[in-house]
């Protein structure tokens, strides 16, 4: 049987080390589709229900691996749906490479069925972006779109008509009339770690040892640095405040940390950063502004590997463009160290911090705190626990109340911020990783749009975990609703809520119902006890408000005058946020 350039493709993927491919199959991709089933046992396509998911499927696997993301898709409408999945890749920066169908050549500019040209709507999207269309371009352009997508860290995109993907590879359609030929490499990349100059880790240096009151911001950029930025921290007696991305950098049990930063964050991050004089930045270049200090009341060194991140934010002293874990190895032989009074100052703030978050995470309240069913679900989860997470007020819960520690993880849709991406991460990494507990912890809308992948996931096999934050509404923004001043409208649900546990069931998995605070933790450890997949439907108190760590003037102001424009369900929310405030004064 000739080799066709579906097969070469499939061929040059597994060269690459590629082992999985998440998608769907059309009539146009049908050549890539038999590449595929000819090499079936080096590399598994994993079928999905919708090519939005099996875009977040690959952005998930690039971000818990590091490895490269793979997803295909036919023509036209299915090309259309990976897009929103492949720019959480790019916002997040994670290596993906999308593979699309197109027309036969020789319909193109035709208007025919499903002709969409994908090189135009992805080239905003993607670093390397290419319609083939000659095989002699094979496998030549499918090394420079890999090698893009991983060296630069963001999405790649091949589109193959169908005529070409059943063209054999080693067709010449055409007379050579020019000097060069088509590209041919190998399948390697090499990615040095970028070495700090001796004369910005001095500048840095300079600049930290005078601070008095000196924070660190550590973002996903210093996952890979985690002892590097507790020594530094230590050494300066800083606190190290963790971007939502990077909240696995530091433990969130370790004495250094003060947690998030920005609504979701806490009060002595926040505290902090207003305080401090001197401000260390590793691997974030974290875009709420008023979070961080005010342009010329702090200095700031910044160390990122990508030099167009920094200085996006505020000015800075001094930019280190280099390896995060490389840069503080350098730069701590260098700090004299401080005399640690601003960490225990806000050591102590966070202790209390910790004790007024535990205080919410209350048995007793009924309808049920969401607070409980993530404390619980941080309580029971194995210490080396993977959590996925959707955007939304499940978003604040998982920040405040999921502990890192051991060698947990945490994953969401950090820049992008779209909903729906918990369960096809957990899926992926779970596939990745089959022999870690993995827990998609979402909410009812985002679980809602992309449900049926909890079908993939009994299909496949793949024990997956999820619990839904059922508040029968779009929680977080009827809450950005309210702090604009306005009162929510159109962001609840009628009654009753969904009862998600039956599709569970009814795929032939676990499936648990819980409406009462008592039922939580036996249904949680059952689910996470299960062989297989598992689902728990949490009806959760919907009028639980996210508050702000610390809540300014501005947004009591407009919370208040929302109430007086007639929001709705004031008496039921006012009273949820007066428990909470006995609770934390309990405590």
């Amino acid at each position: 049987m000739p080799e066709i350039v579906g097969e070469s493709v499939a061929k040059r993927l597994i060269a690459w080390g590629v082992d999985t491919v998440f998608g769907l199959p059309g009539d146009g991709i049908n050549g890539l589709m038999e590449g595929f089933r000819r090499h079936s046992d080096e590399i598994t396509f994993v079928l999905v229900h919708h090519e939005e998911a099996a875009a977040f499927m690959a952005t998930g696997y690039a971000k818990a691996t590091g490895r490269l993301g793979v997803c295909a898709a036919t023509s036209g409408p299915g090309a259309i749906h990976l897009l929103n999945g492949l720019y959480d890749a790019k916002l997040d920066h994670a290596p993906v490479l999308a593979i699309t169908g197109m027309q036969e050549t020789s319909m193109l500019g035709s208007r025919y069925q499903q002709e969409v040209h994908l090189d135009r709507l992805y080239q905003d999207v993607a670093v390397y972006n290419l319609m083939i269309s000659n095989p002699q371009q094979v496998p030549g352009v499918v090394d420079l779109a890999i090698r893009n997508a991983l060296s630069k860290q963001t999405v790649a995109h091949l589109t193959f008509p169908t005529d070409i993907q059943v063209a054999e590879i080693g067709e010449d359609p055409y007379r050579h009339v020019g000097p060069g030929r088509p590209t041919t490499s190998m399948p390697a990349l090499d990615r040095p770690q970028l070495p700090p100059g001796e004369r910005e880790l001095r500048a840095a240096a300079e600049v930290l040892n005078a601070a008095k009151k000196p924070v660190i911001l550590a973002g996903v950029g210093a996952k890979h640095a985690r002892d590097e930025v507790i020594a530094v921290a230590e050494k300066l007696g800083a606190p190290v405040v963790k971007t939502l991305p990077g909240k696995v950098v530091v433990p969130d049990d370790h004495p250094v940390t003060t947690g998030g930063l920005g609504l979701l964050g806490t009060r002595p991050s926040e505290e902090a950063m207003e305080e401090c004089d001197t401000l260390l930045m590793v691997g974030t270049s974290f875009p709420y502004g008023k979070y961080l200090p005010e342009p010329g009341k702090a200095r700031v060194v910044q160390i990122d590997s990508d030099p167009s991140l920094i200085g996006l934010r505020l000015p800075v002293d001094v930019p280190i463009a280099a390896d995060a874990k490389q840069t503080l190895q350098g730069l701590l032989p260098l700090l004299t160290g401080g005399d640690g009074s601003f960490l225990d100052k806000y050591r102590k703030e966070m202790d209390s911090w910790r004790a007024d978050m535990t205080a919410l995470e209350d048995e007793s309240r009924d309808p049920i705190a969401p607070q409980y069913v993530m404390g619980v679900l941080d309580d029971l989860a194995a210490d080396d626990a993977i959590l996925t997470c959707d955007s939304g007020t499940i978003a604040t819960w998982s920040a405040r109340h999921w502990t890192i520690r051991g060698a947990r993880e945490f994953y969401l849709s950090g820049n992008l911020a779209t909903m729906a991406p918990g369960l096809p991460y957990a899926i992926a990494m779970q596939h990745a990783f089959p022999g870690r507990q993995v827990i998609a912890y979402v909410g009812d809308g985002g679980f809602a749009m992309l449900m049926a992948e909890f079908l993939t996931a009994v299909r496949h096999e793949l024990p997956v975990k999820v619990v839904v934050n059922n508040n029968n509404a779009y929680g977080q923004i009827l809450w950005e609703q309210i702090v604009l001043g306005y009162p929510e409208y159109a962001v609840r649900h009628r009654q009753p809520e969904a009862d998600f546990s039956s599709w569970a069931r009814g795929c032939g998995a676990y499936g648990a119902k819980v409406s009462k605070p008592g039922d939580v933790r036996s249904a949680i450890a059952e689910a996470l006890a299960h062989p297989g997949p598992a689902l728990v439907d949490v009806d959760v108190n919907p009028n639980e408000p996210p508050m702000p760590g610390k809540v300014k003037y501005e947004q009591a102001k407009h919370f208040t005058e929302a109430f007086l424009r007639g929001q709705p369900h004031k008496m039921a929310t006012l009273s949820t946020v007066v428990r909470d405030k006995i609770n934390e004064l309990r405590a």
